[in-house]
């Protein structure tokens, strides 16, 4: 992978918590006009009159931040703001097209060239998941992406995953190389023992199928760890 190497072994993604962003309920990492601007995008996907509505969407937001509320299943969606079936079935599907649309590329097969890139491309994704996942990514001779995909979902701190599982579909598909990345619902990105030791057996792994691992990233809320800077590659 391209070698644009942070100056710090953690790396802070760009468009970060903002420190003047209020920090309860709704406002919790957004400023307080965008709060009120949500609150009235959620209204509008509510049943009722606009001011039953409104105040459904504030009832939303009495506890949970709009991270938080974004992975509510639709029951707790309706136990938490008192919404009917479909008010939450519709709330919880905006939620998804939003997930989908913030991960969206015109460039369908971008190149990986720094572990930033791979941050930005997954975390729309992992953001706000309860568990941690494990992703690899498949790149042609260009290291353009050919493909993500999902290898495993873990626990609330660790990602059970096994080098087969993680290049069954690049030696199938051709790939020239790969990239993992995984998420810490934690939101901390440093890397722990186990991660560490799950590199040194894809880097194992890579190099004896001609697939070579060129990096292992860790997904924070708002930073991410290369462990191929971390380490030294």
């Amino acid at each position: 992978m391209g070698t644009q190497a942070s100056s710090t072994a953690q790396t802070r993604d760009q468009g970060g918590a903002d420190s003047g962003q209020a920090q309860d309920g709704i406002g919790a990492g957004l400023p307080s006009i965008r709060a009120q601007q949500v609150a009235c995008a959620v209204a509008r996907l509510l049943s009722g009159s606009p001011s039953r509505a409104l105040s459904a969407a504030l009832r939303l937001f009495d506890g949970p931040d709009l991270l938080e509320l974004s992975r509510c299943t639709p029951a707790s969606l309706m136990l938490q703001g008192g919404l009917g079936r479909r008010e939450a079935a519709r709330l919880c599907a905006a939620f998804a097209l939003a997930r989908e649309l913030e991960g969206f590329r015109r460039d369908a097969r971008p190149r990986m060239h720094s572990a930033l890139e791979v941050a930005q491309l997954l975390r729309p994704l992992v953001r706000g998941l309860e568990r941690e996942s494990f992703h690899v990514f498949l790149l042609d001779g260009r290291h353009a992406l050919k493909r993500r995909e999902l290898v495993s979902l873990g626990t609330l701190s660790t990602s059970l995953v096994h080098p087969r599982e993680v290049f069954r579909s690049a030696v199938r598909e051709g790939a020239a190389a790969v990239i993992c990345a995984h998420n810490h619902p934690s939101g901390d990105p440093e890397p722990s023992a186990e991660d560490v030791e799950i590199t040194r057996r894809l880097r194992q792994a890579g190099d004896v199928l001609g697939v070579p691992l060129l990096d292992h990233i860790v997904l924070g809320e708002w930073s991410h760890v290369s462990l191929r800077e971390r380490l030294g590659w």
